[in-house]
């Protein structure tokens, strides 16, 4: 099989996954408890003008026919407007403004892992059984325990009393001022270096909270990834031939250690989504997941229907992209029978 044909069979796939999801979230949302015209009313609104609200947004429709203008609307990118958070407002005008921030907090929540997770786990992995090792491992123990609400409290805290707890440290005036700890990051000028800098320190806090089960996940499969491609045969038979210890690492045990991590790191991308929710609303960050979040309890039908399209969506486009990473770290993938 073609490599070619090898993704078009997956891409082929995902579909009928796209489809069940979406699917998912019609009975969920529209079929559900939830009644829009009573949030846009009000609880106490007499029932004819309930009735007539309801009647203007078609939802006294029969649900299949309901369904099926959903699903042309979602798989044709017609998302409609916004009923009770932003009302007349195109859904994706609203998704627009708030998307680059959450964008800008998930980046970061994965690269920060990426590269203090998987480094330390390597390096565990190299040199077990030594202090390194035992601290190393630890620290992912914690990181991995530690819920994502209370380590965001202790980092506010710390954080907020800097001058207190770090000798004298104040990271609000750290290289650039960032008087609030809080808030939307300020992301108008990214390309001017004061500007990305304070978008920066205003969304590290939430990222490194939001990427803490990453870290401390990919740092215990790293290191034992790591440590079975050490002990492996075609190791002892390179080291056997002479081969340095620097070329080991780097041509022959980097790349066949970072395979089992290529899952991990592909699903807590997916747990990030859900995770935003949380961290959004502790960092006042309002993006999609604070959006998410609000248009629920709202009931917003149209806008939390599609945020949670666009999640699935995310979702699959992220499962190709797993598969991707697989042909290449391990070529023979794309040619299995």
């Amino acid at each position: 099989m073609s490599r070619l044909t090898y993704f078009a069979k997956r891409i082929a796939l995902m579909v009928p996954v796209l489809v069940f999801g979406t699917s998912l979230t019609y009975i969920i949302l529209y079929a559900g408890p939830i009644n829009p015209a009573v949030a846009i009313a009000g609880a106490n609104a007499p029932a004819d003008q309930i009735r007539a609200i309801e009647q203007q947004l078609g939802l006294t429709k029969p649900l299949w026919a309901q369904y099926i203008d959903f699903m042309i609307n979602m798989f044709t990118f017609d998302l409609g407007q916004s009923w009770v958070i932003s009302p007349n407002t195109d859904v994706s005008a609203v998704i627009a403004q708030r998307f680059p921030r959450t964008v800008w907090l998930g980046f970061w929540a994965i690269l920060i892992p990426l590269f203090i997770g998987i480094p330390l786990g390597f390096y565990a992995g190299l040199n077990p059984n030594s202090w390194g090792d035992y601290a190393a491992s630890l620290g992912g123990i914690v990181w991995r325990a530690a819920p994502n609400f209370w380590l965001a409290v202790i980092l506010l805290l710390g954080l907020s009393n800097s001058e207190q707890y770090l000798f004298g440290f104040n990271w609000k005036t750290f290289i650039v001022d960032t008087p609030q700890l809080i808030g939307a990051p300020p992301l108008n000028n990214l390309t001017n270096p004061t500007e990305f800098l304070k978008a920066l320190k205003r969304i590290l806090p939430a990222s490194f909270v939001l990427g803490s089960a990453s870290l401390g996940n990919e740092l215990r499969i790293g290191r034992t990834a790591m440590l079975e491609t050490k002990n492996s045969n075609y190791v002892e038979m390179a080291r056997a031939k002479g081969v340095s210890d620097r070329l080991l690492v780097w041509k022959h045990m980097f790349r066949n250690a970072l395979i089992p991590l290529v899952p991990v790191i592909t699903a807590e991308a997916t747990i990030l989504l859900g995770g935003s929710l949380i961290v959004e609303e502790v960092f006042s960050i309002n993006g999609i997941g604070r959006l998410f979040y609000q248009a629920i309890i709202n009931g917003d039908i149209p806008l939390a229907a599609a945020l949670a399209f666009i999640f699935v969506l995310l979702l699959v486009i992220i499962n190709i992209m797993q598969d991707f990473l697989y042909t290449v770290l391990d070529p023979r993938v794309s040619f299995e029978e």
